[in-house]
């Protein structure tokens, strides 16, 4: 009995011979994905062949579905661009529709309408269009002072022509020279926002720098007398009723920590990971919920050394460095859903870090940012753009580390390394008080109750923070602080915040603890600490319409602190 015959080898598809890592089939009818051809062949063979050629189809496959992929990028970059462009040629339409009159204005138009002309109406007169209705034999010798119900509207032939003549007040073109109704863009782009017709005829864009924003007005704060309090009593300890901690959802050390000014639920966080992180207080728990992030690098690869936000609450700024030409302040839209980040073109810092960005309390939106290159910078929005402006750099002589406003003169208060401490005024372009004291400064605050009350951060262990009067010049009020168990060194990146009340002084620490001092207290250790994080503490800040407190830490938290 002879051997069964050979199976035939099954059909491939075309495009698995265009692989090079397919095995086309050799002359002799073998090849190495082909089935058994005998049964009495090795069986492990054949399991090693059909695995080369599964192995072989698999990363034609995948070639496939990258060529698929690369395909799908250039077409949908296509579509992009085309959206862009019909979008713009829109928006020409428009202006274009809105400079040139209608063509059917030129026609002498009636003062009334036929309808109101005449008290008692009359039969409409026949036209080409509409034959003569027959009148019955019985009403030919009435009177027509009472003329016959005219037709229903609905078995009236179209008559284009004449319904625009019989129209007084035309607005738009007539139904043979209107064009094409304008489709709509695509989603995602923006829509060209065209004027009516009873608006004048500029521009969008004009229309658009002509609709500026109300200068902003900001509620007039009642100053308090405070000094006549401090160092006069003993503390008064707050009754927290523990805290909440969240994962931060940063993935490097975080930076910072900053309130809306507009609505305090609302926080923002920064890190080394380049993200800026919205965050909603729940006043359940509390606790607070994650509404977004976005990235923040600048073009050079460089996280935000500091942010801040605008008066308004829209908008956060954020400042970077001034080396390797890298751009060094951003701002940002984290309200809207499109949070895009952009870059300020202007360069006005000339080396190193920029260490703080801080807004002026004042009717006119500006901010002011100080450096390593001990250089104090004002920012003015002209013309809907900022516009930096040097206000000093000869008057520290290393980095400058914290700036702030006063909010009853145009005083732009200034520290930095160097141990000095600079109230320059803007309208007399000097320097209204300068002071020395005996440790590095590291920020400073102006007290948000009493406006002759300011608060620097030193570097002193134990006298870590000082306060001072606008009025006693280099005389120092008040002087607390705290000591340190796991490091005797004062970090630049620990940062304090006021209470509304302008009472408290919260400060983070090397320690997991968050010191809240009085400055109505006689002494100068903390009136309470609270057990807050696993490591440092960088910043603890007081809500201003709620009871709680928020912090950040080197445990990648952000901790929610509730007292009463």
């Amino acid at each position: 009995m002879g051997d069964p015959p050979a199976l035939k080898r099954p059909k491939l598809e075309k495009d698995d011979y265009d692989s090079t890592n397919w095995p086309r089939p050799s002359s002799n009818g073998a090849a190495s994905g082909a089935p058994p051809r005998d049964e009495d062949e090795d069986e492990d063979e054949d399991e090693d062949i059909s695995e080369e050629a599964v192995v072989a189809l698999v990363a034609h496959r995948e070639r496939d579905v990258e060529r698929c992929k690369v395909k799908l990028l250039h077409y949908q970059s296509l579509l992009d661009t085309a959206e862009m462009k019909l979008s713009e040629a829109q928006s020409r339409l428009a202006r274009f529709r809105d400079r040139k009159p209608p063509p059917t204005q030129r026609e002498p138009v009636q003062s009334t309408p036929p309808n109101q002309r005449d008290p008692k109406p009359s039969p409409p007169p026949p036209t080409q269009w509409e034959p003569k209705r027959p009148v019955p034999p019985n009403q030919r010798d009435l009177k027509p002072s009472l003329p016959p119900p005219p037709p229903p509207p609905e078995k009236k032939p179209p008559a284009p022509a004449l319904q625009q003549a019989a129209r007084p007040q035309l607005v738009i073109p007539g139904a043979n020279s209107r064009p094409a109704p304008r489709p709509e863009p695509m989603p995602g782009l923006k829509k060209a926002a065209a004027p009516s017709s009873s608006s004048s005829l500029a521009p969008p864009e004009r229309s658009r720098k002509e609709e500026k924003k109300p200068k902003r007005k900001i509620e007039p704060k009642e100053h308090q007398n405070l000094i006549p309090s401090v160092k006069k009593s003993s503390a008064t300890v707050l009754k927290f009723q523990g805290g909440n901690l969240v994962s931060s959802q940063h993935k490097r050390k975080l930076r910072c920590l900053e309130l809306c000014p507009a609505n305090d639920q609302l926080v923002v966080t920064s890190a080394l990971d380049g993200l800026v992180t919205l965050w909603q207080v729940e006043p359940r728990g509390p606790s607070v919920s994650f509404r977004g992030k976005t990235d923040c690098f600048s073009p050079k690869h460089r996280w935000p050394e500091d942010i801040a936000w605008h008066p308004d609450g829209e908008t956060i700024f954020a400042v970077y460095t001034a080396d390797n030409g890298d751009s060094q302040v951003s701002m940002t839209n984290l309200i809207s859903g499109q949070r895009k980040v952009t870059f300020l073109p202007e360069k006005p810092h000339t080396k190193g870090i920029i260490n703080n960005i801080s807004f002026m309390p004042w009717s006119d939106a500006c901010f002011v940012t100080g450096g390593s290159d001990h250089a104090v910078i004002l920012w003015e929005e002209k013309d809907d753009s900022w516009k930096p402006k040097r206000v000093h750099k000869d008057f520290h002589s290393s980095a400058v580390m914290g700036v702030a406003g006063l909010q009853q003169k145009n005083i732009i208060l200034s520290v930095g390394c160097d141990k000095r401490i600079v109230g320059f005024d803007l309208f007399a372009g000097r320097a209204e008080f300068k002071n020395l004291i005996d440790y590095k400064c590291m920020s400073v605050l102006a007290n948000p109750c009493d406006f002759n009350l300011y608060m620097v951060q030193t570097g002193a262990p134990g006298r870590q923070l000082r306060l001072f009067d606008i009025r006693l010049r280099q005389t120092e009020v008040h002087a607390f602080g705290w000591k340190q168990e796991s490091s005797e060194s004062q970090s630049a990146l620990i940062n304090q915040s006021w209470s509304p009340d302008g009472w408290y002084v919260s400060s983070g620490s090397a320690d997991p603890m968050i010191h809240i001092f009085d400055i109505r207290y006689h002494g100068q250790n903390p009136c309470q600490s609270v057990q807050a994080h696993h490591k440092r503490v960088f910043k603890a800040v007081w809500h201003q319409t709620s009871p709680y407190l928020t912090s950040i830490s080197s445990d990648l938290n952000i901790g929610i602190h509730k007292y009463s």
